[in-house]
């Protein structure tokens, strides 16, 4: 995935009004249209060097991009066909303008009539696809797949939702997708992002200033995006400075969760980690630690005396702790502390039958800073109502009724992990390998969170922070990755921020 500049995500209502500001502004539509065709034009020849090329286009914009593209195309000598979805003296506006301009006969709409091109445009649907594809336009979608040719999609590919990312009943597969101005949610998003192939995105003259009037919400979750809250020792620093984080361990029989989390704090950077562990399982993990220091805690009592001490400023609690009411109780103490706080696994599911109750405790503290990390099977634990994975429901829009509902940052694990603060901004972050799906991955991630909490970045900018080097840490190791590699590649993330970011080390 590439893009040529931007971070920020813009859903289709969004990428409509960019667009009308940029008229308002001066620049016909039609401008923005032979723009958007000339781009893909310049795809297509870069995708291939020779052979003809079939442009497959709709009845809307994105159709009309299509038409650019040819009349482009055939321009610069390269054989070039069109066929259409409906009547050509039928389109409107400006695609009817770009129809003009391709002064060849366009081939029935018919599976048929592609042929055996070097390259497919599919320029059938845009972004703005809500409903299922059906039909004639269906029975092509499935022909241009079963082709075999590469495919260059315009906006996205035909049959994805640009909001949701979700396939409206058949996707083409592409190749590559060529979109404009800035990303939208479904080139993130699974399924959407993995049906898009390689993404580029492309100036087309929109100028950037429509953003400030636009002021979106959603941003891919890039370094650029929190570079200005990355947390970076100072010379005259010392460990004390750079926080304390607390991870609670589980019993005897379930230690391994919490060491791994702890582990990913010191990494990422905590000064200090102590775990707080079960006197039966304290000479397991003081044997199997070294710089992180253990320290007995069995009942609420005690974790509460240790977080008297204001030093211990952020917490982990869920890795292997156990579904229980102590876990419960555990969290209320800490968020009563008002310690920054990574709620994880067990510490999630043992509120499932009492929700509200952790949220008026987050809501109560006067300065939250309490992310919950759940992946998809714990998420309807917490937000019943909300997991409905209807079609036109994204996991971003849930992710963000979840953040505005419990009054934390929550952040939806997967291969398109959703990162979402209550204020409503949201991140989707696109970097994950397969590999990362993995036993204890995610609690080396709490605790990287917290490791970052610790050292005084803010709750959604850690959660964001996190959730990026956790998958370039996974990226760094390899196929074949375990838990436990993620610490231990972390140095070598690190040193590459450090070099984009100008940091001396």
């Amino acid at each position: 995935m590439y893009r040529e500049f931007g971070m920020e995500v813009l859903t289709t209502a969004e990428m409509e009004r960019a667009d009308r500001l940029a008229i308002a502004a001066g620049t016909p539509g039609f401008a923005l249209m032979l723009s958007a065709g000339q781009a893909v034009a310049q795809a297509a020849i870069e995708l291939v060097e020779e052979g003809p090329i079939l442009v497959v286009a709709g009845r809307g914009n994105n159709g009309g991009d299509g038409f650019v593209a040819a009349a482009e195309l055939a321009a610069r000598g390269r054989e070039v066909s069109v066929i259409l979805l409906c009547e050509r003296d039928s389109l409107q506006g400006d695609a009817a303008s770009a129809a003009r301009g391709w002064k060849h006969p366009v081939l029935p709409f018919n599976p048929q009539a592609i042929g055996k091109p070097a390259l497919i445009v599919d320029a059938l649907f845009g972004a703005g696809l809500n409903r299922p594809v059906k039909g004639e336009p269906y029975d092509m979608i499935e022909a241009i797949n079963a082709n075999g040719a590469p495919v260059l999609s315009i906006d996205l590919p035909s049959g994805i939702n640009g909001t949701t990312g979700a396939v409206m009943g058949i996707a083409v597969r592409a190749t590559e997708t060529v979109t404009f101005f800035r990303s939208k949610p479904a080139h993130l998003l699974l399924p959407g992002r993995i049906y898009c192939g390689r993404i580029r995105v492309a100036d087309i003259g929109i100028d950037a200033q429509v953003l400030s009037e636009i002021a979106p919400q959603t941003f891919e979750n890039v370094p650029p995006f929190w570079r200005s809250h990355f947390p970076v020792p100072q010379v005259d620093g010392h460990k004390y400075a750079r926080g304390h984080a607390v991870v609670v361990s589980g019993d005897i029989t379930a230690t391994g969760a919490a060491r791994m989390s702890a582990r990913g704090a010191l990494r990422t950077g905590a000064g200090l980690v102590t775990l707080a562990t079960p006197r039966d399982a304290l000479a397991v993990n003081a044997a199997a630690l070294t710089a992180v220091m253990v320290r007995p805690t069995d009942t609420v009592v005690e974790f509460a005396e240790l977080l008297n001490d204001k030093r211990f400023n952020a917490c982990v609690i869920g890795p292997g702790a156990g579904v229980s009411e102590r876990t419960r109780d555990f969290v209320l103490t800490a968020l009563a502390a008002q310690r920054d706080l990574v709620l994880d696994a067990d510490a999630l599911t043992s509120f499932a039958d009492a929700p509200d109750r952790l949220f008026e405790a987050i809501k109560a503290s006067p300065d939250p800073k309490v992310v919950l990390t759940p992946h998809e099977g714990e998420f309807p634990r917490l937000f019943s109502d909300i997991s409905n994975k209807h079609p036109f429901r994204s996991k971003l829009e849930r992710v963000r009724a979840a953040a505005e509902r419990s009054g934390a940052v929550v952040l939806l694990k997967g291969a398109d992990t959703v990162v979402a603060s209550p204020d409503g901004r949201a991140t989707i972050a696109a970097n994950a390998p397969p590999w990362l799906a993995t036993a204890g991955a995610g609690d080396v991630l709490s605790g990287m969170i917290a490791g970052l909490l610790a050292q005084g970045a803010p709750a959604f900018e850690a959660a964001c922070i996190g959730v990026w080097m956790h998958g370039e840490a996974a990226q760094e190791a390899g196929p074949g990755l375990i838990a436990e590699d993620l610490p231990e590649t972390l140095p070598a993330v690190f040193r590459r921020l450090y070099d984009e970011f100008g940091v001396e080390y």
